[in-house]
């Protein structure tokens, strides 16, 4: 019997971070499904004056496992002919395109235009936004684009299942929530983890982790460790992340508010492999995010059983169940300040770690594939 044919386009390998991750651990689901899986991946991602971070390029061996190809120009026209020329003669039989960012809708959507030429392939986009968190010239105009041949939608929150009527009403579509980051490592002791990462050992320690932008609000976390409730404890903010912000701004707060001695800074890029020794030491996750739609850090802290405290933004509070894995507060310092306090003074690490080990059980790949494969079919 013919094995199905998927293509994957998007962020994949030597390309770093959490879209690349995403796509490589969608495309071994897949595999293990019994699909021939290939993945196409950029020679340009995005131009160096666009990109905020010091590189966008992993430091460590492609996935042995995976066919990973490397020919998409961002911004390139004629390059988007080719690469959707070369994609339709493979004869795919589903292409799965992953969408974050309006920058990429005329690339992505010339590709799928010239896939399209194939009647028989399906096109799905998976979609991290559809309407960005930083709104730029052009946006909804580049996303129409994109959208025009895609034809069905997997939105991994409900507030951007309602985005998309703003483009399409009549495509078919579905929500599936952002499945587990389980492609880090397994949990690792406490204590050892700190040790790895040269922490204090007598110290406890909330985590904000990832990329920081301003829509994250590090800000706000910063500022409710400058409040009564939190400022002169043994609780510390572990930052790790590379700073895609203006560095001296967060730096100045952490000045302002006086919390030097309760702020400890990691912010060059975590490879993958340090990722899990971050979770592990971590006593819970803050994500004090200003806007949002879901997020891959709830996933990864999912992974790890970790406790969460997020702001009720986007698609944060349908993640994480208040009271029970973590709290939902509204984006101001001072109440963030007293969820973070209550969390340490009510000793919840243990009982919100063992309801997220039950809680994650949800968040499949598996699920992923089913939708998918619920509204298409091959």
């Amino acid at each position: 019997m013919k094995r199905p044919k998927l293509i994957i386009v998007g962020t994949s390998w030597p390309f770093r971070g959490g879209l690349a991750a995403y796509n490589e651990r969608l495309a071994t689901e897949y595999q293990s499904q019994g699909y021939d899986v290939t993945i196409f991946t950029f020679t340009l991602q995005y131009p160096g004056f666009l990109f905020p971070g010091k590189t966008q390029m992993a430091d460590w061996e492609a996935p042995a496992h995976l066919d990973i190809r490397q020919e998409i120009n961002s911004i390139h026209p004629l390059n988007w002919i080719r690469v959707g020329n070369r994609i339709r003669k493979m004869e795919p039989d589903l292409v799965i395109i992953k969408y974050w960012l309006p920058f990429m809708g005329p690339c992505f959507g010339t590709i799928a235009r010239r896939i399209k030429k194939r009647k028989s392939c399906h096109i799905v986009t998976i979609l991290d936004n559809i309407i960005p968190h930083e709104k730029r010239v052009g946006d909804r105009l580049f996303t129409k684009y994109f959208i025009k041949p895609v034809d069905a939608f997997v939105a991994m929150s409900e507030s951007v299942l309602k985005d998309t009527e703003t483009f399409d009403t009549k495509k078919p579509r579905a929500f599936c929530p952002h499945p587990l980051f389980d492609n880090f490592g397994e949990k690792i002791e406490k204590e050892a983890a700190k040790r790895h990462l040269g922490l204090d050992p007598q110290k406890r320690y909330a985590l904000f982790f990832g990329f920081i932008r301003d829509y994250k609000g590090l800000d706000l976390v910063l500022e409710a460790f400058g409040k009564e409730a939190l400022k002169g404890s043994d609780i510390t903010l572990l930052i790790a992340g590379e700073f895609y912000a203006n560095e001296s701004f967060y730096l100045d707060l952490v000045k302002k508010n006086g919390i030097e001695a309760q702020v400890e800074l990691h912010t060059d890029f975590i490879p993958d492999h340090n990722v899990k020794y971050y979770f592990s030491a971590a006593d819970v996750v803050v994500q004090p995010y200003k806007t949002a739609t879901q997020s891959g850090i709830s996933q990864i802290a999912y992974h790890f059983n970790k406790p969460m405290i997020v702001t009720n933004v986007g698609g944060l509070p349908e993640i994480v169940p208040d009271g029970k894995v973590g709290f939902v507060v509204e984006k101001d310092a001072g109440v963030l300040a007293q969820a973070i306090a209550r969390f340490y003074r009510e000793e919840l690490e243990a009982p919100f770690s063992a309801a997220a080990e039950q809680e994650k059980k949800k968040y499949s790949w598996n699920r992923m594939v089913t939708t998918i494969k619920n509204l298409i079919e091959i």
